[in-house]
C-alpha cells in the first residue's frame, strides 16, 4: 500500500484558464493551456514549494459537481491531461486536483490516474447554499469510491464552512469540523475566509484547531508571507494563489520571488 501523504507546508495553485465551453474560453487550444500550467507549476517548484494543487479556477460559473450536474466529461480528460504533463515534467511534486466547485468524484479518478497524493473538496458534509444553488455533501459514495479504486492513500482535504457559501442550517466551527473528520473521514481540513483571497478570522481558525485534535488543518485563503506568524500555532500549511501571483493578482502568472518569501516565511515560523 502506498503511504499517505501528511498533509503538510504550503501548497501552490495552478488555476487554469477557462477551458473549452466555458463563457470566458478564448479559443486557446489543449497544449497551449497544458503550456499555461506547466509554466505556473514550474516557478512554483523553483520557488520551493511544498505541493502543488491544479483546479479549474477558469470554468466559471462553476457547475455543483452534483450528480445532476457534473463538471463536464471533456473538462475531466482536459484536466488529467495538465494533471498528467504536470507529473511527468516533475515527477517528486507532491500533487493535488481540485474540480470546482465540488466534483469531487471528478477529482478522485483524475488524482488516481495520475499518481496525485491528494484532492480537495469544498463540501464533504451537510448543505449549503452557494452561488450555484444548494450543495450538499456526498462522503458516502467519495469514500466508497476510494476504496473502489484501492486509492486509500490519496487524502482528502475538505474544508470547513467553505467559502463563497453559507450552510443550510446554522452549524458550529468545531462541530462542521467534527463531521467532517470522525462522521466523513477526510484527512485535513481547510479553514477559509469568505471569499478568494480573504483571510481567515482567527477566532475561527482557533476553533477549527481545538476540534480537529492534531489532525492538520490549512489556511485555505488569505494567506500573506507578512501574516504567516498569526496562525502558525494552528496549521500544519496552507494553500496559496493570489498571493503568489505577479502584483498579487489572481489573474497573472506565478512570480518566483513571491513564492520564495512565502516559503521562506513559512519555514521560519512553521514547525508542523
Amino acid at each position: 500500500m502506498m503511504e499517505k501523504w501528511p498533509v503538510r507546508g504550503l501548497i501552490g495553485v495552478v488555476h487554469l484558464p477557462a477551458l473549452p465551453g466555458d463563457p470566458c474560453y478564448d479559443g486557446r487550444s489543449i497544449d497551449d493551456i497544458i503550456s499555461f500550467a506547466l509554466r505556473d507549476a514550474a516557478a512554483l517548484v523553483e520557488g520551493g514549494i511544498h505541493a502543488v494543487i491544479v483546479e479549474n479556477f477558469g470554468s466559471t460559473p462553476f457547475p455543483k459537481g452534483t450528480p445532476d450536474q457534473l463538471m463536464p466529461p471533456h473538462h475531466t480528460a482536459m484536466m488529467t491531461m495538465v494533471a498528467q504533463a504536470i507529473r511527468k515534467a516533475h515527477p517528486d511534486l507532491v500533487l493535488g486536483i481540485n474540480c470546482l466547485r465540488n466534483d469531487a468524484m471528478a477529482a478522485l479518478g483524475i488524482a488516481a490516474s495520475v499518481g496525485a497524493q491528494f484532492i480537495r473538496v469544498n463540501v464533504l458534509t451537510g448543505a449549503y447554499v452557494t452561488d450555484q444553488g444548494i450543495i450538499e455533501g456526498n462522503a458516502y459514495d467519495l469514500l466508497r469510491y476510494r476504496q473502489l479504486l484501492g486509492a486509500s492513500h490519496i487524502a482528502i482535504l475538505a474544508d470547513v464552512l467553505v467559502k463563497h457559501a453559507t450552510p443550510l442550517a446554522p452549524i458550529s466551527a468545531a462541530d462542521a469540523t467534527k463531521d467532517i473528520l470522525h462522521r466523513a473521514c477526510a484527512d485535513a481540513v481547510i479553514v477559509t475566509g469568505s471569499g478568494t483571497g480573504m483571510p481567515v478570522e482567527r477566532r475561527v481558525l482557533e476553533e477549527v484547531y481545538q476540534a480537529a485534535e492534531n489532525k492538520p488543518v490549512l489556511l485555505g485563503s488569505g494567506t500573506k508571507s507578512e501574516t504567516l506568524a498569526n496562525y502558525a500555532s494552528f496549521i500544519s500549511g496552507a494553500i496559496v494563489g493570489t498571493a503568489l501571483k505577479r502584483d498579487g493578482k489572481v489573474e497573472n502568472e506565478v512570480d518566483v520571488e513571491r513564492v520564495k518569501t512565502m516559503v521562506k516565511a513559512f519555514n521560519a515560523v512553521c514547525k508542523h
